[in-house]
């Protein structure tokens, strides 16, 4: 952009709520009541706050337009940075459990409609955000300006969003109107979703910022994995478990046959928590929300083993929030050495084509502090060393 970039910013912020609850996503008011009634605290705010103090930072000039209230407004005077406010009309009330603007996907259509003029719509949420986006993108037609996703659901599989809210506010500072492409919009049925059906459905796309570097990429599915790959993976984790050490397992179809090699019935996109027994396996708790997680592996020898986002490459913040940045310093203890088992099928690695592992856990320092590289159980006696690194750190302009 050059001259007096105009960048606008729309909020989801009720995005992710559900995500450290183990809501397995945040749709609707009574799952967004239940989140907070479990201890779940809203982050799609802060996390579009960061991503408008590195674009100031980047370039200072950026005219920040917004709209009122937890849309928008308080996210960018959270960052310091000033703004122009723009009001759309006829805002609802009813689908906000305060009560106020903000959580409806009408009020994220109206909001991205009244900011049609500027040169880059940034908007914080997750993959039912982006649908909403789209929708109002198409309704504004040739008007419409290009957009980028600050990721803060609870799942994020479009490619519509930078790895982080650090990349999103770097790539919104060097954006060339010139360069844009095309990123698909895909999600998912909640409902179904919980009940472990996972059947990603694409809507859409949407014009983006042509980094490929700093976007997230769609998600590819486990599906074309031979169910034997998996079984050698989860023999290989088996074998290095010890007695009287908790395992939280992570969400995945590879996590879920270390389960059914201890003889247990885990939770495909849930995190569960088992020990070794002297017949397999113990399940000490499914499906657990943060709280419980944190309570679990509180003062008890612990070991983090999670699965890798096929075509993402993250290990860390996508799905799985219930692995905080309170229980990753409860389980790791200041180091990785033997704490943290990373999973992935040699196709998975494949498919990252050199790039490294990501972790995304809202806690940046905590994120840097696992950087570097880390052991990834391939198969049965297989593994490799590969790379990890905080998403902030991914793309530095």
């Amino acid at each position: 952009m050059t001259g007096a970039a105009v960048v606008g910013l729309v909020v989801n912020p009720v995005a992710g709520l559900g995500g450290a609850a183990g809501l397995k996503g945040s749709d609707g008011v009574e799952v967004q009541r239940a989140a907070l009634a479990k201890g779940a605290t809203p982050r799609a705010g802060e996390r579009a706050a960061r991503a408008v103090r590195t674009l100031m930072a980047r370039r200072p000039g950026t005219r920040v337009l917004t709209v009122p209230g937890r849309m928008g407004e308080d996210s960018v005077r959270a960052s310091g940075t000033p703004y122009d406010l723009v009001r759309p009309p006829s805002w609802s009330s009813e689908a906000s459990p305060g009560g106020s603007a903000g959580t409806s996907a009408e009020d994220t259509r109206r909001a991205v409609a009244a900011l049609a003029r500027v040169d880059l719509l940034l908007f914080a949420g997750g993959d039912g955000t982006a649908r909403d986006v789209l929708d109002a993108v198409r309704a504004l037609g040739g008007q419409a300006p290009p957009v980028l996703g600050v990721p803060a659901g609870v799942k994020v599989y479009s490619g519509c969003f930078a790895v982080s809210p650090a990349a999103a506010g770097f790539v919104a500072a060097e954006f060339d109107p010139a360069r844009t492409a095309e990123a698909e919009v895909v999600d998912l049925d909640e409902d179904a979703y919980r009940r472990g059906l996972v059947s990603p459905r694409l809507y859409g796309s949407l014009r983006v910022p042509a980094v490929r570097s700093a976007l997230s990429g769609r998600k590819a599915g486990s599906s074309g994995v031979a169910p034997a790959t998996a079984e050698g993976v989860a023999r290989e984790v088996v074998a290095r478990m010890r007695p009287g050490v908790r395992y939280v397992l992570g969400p995945g179809a590879t996590t879920r046959a270390v389960g059914r090699a201890l003889g247990l019935a885990t939770t495909l996109l849930g995190v569960d928590v088992v020990e070794l027994a002297p017949a397999g396996g113990r399940l000490v708790a499914a499906d657990v929300a943060e709280t419980e997680l944190f309570g679990l592996v509180s003062g008890k020898e612990s070991v983090l083993v999670l699965s890798v986002i096929g075509g993402q490459g993250f290990v860390l913040g996508r799905g799985n929030q219930q692995v905080s940045p309170r229980v990753l310093d409860a389980v790791l203890n200041g180091g990785n050495s033997g704490r943290l088992l990373v999973l992935a099928t040699q196709q998975k690695l494949a498919s990252l084509k050199g790039r490294p592992l990501l972790a995304d856990s809202g806690d940046e320092d905590r994120d840097k502090k696992l950087g570097g590289h880390v052991q990834v159980i391939t198969g049965y006696r297989e593994s490799t060393i590969y790379r990890i690194c905080a998403a902030s750190e991914e793309f530095d302009g």
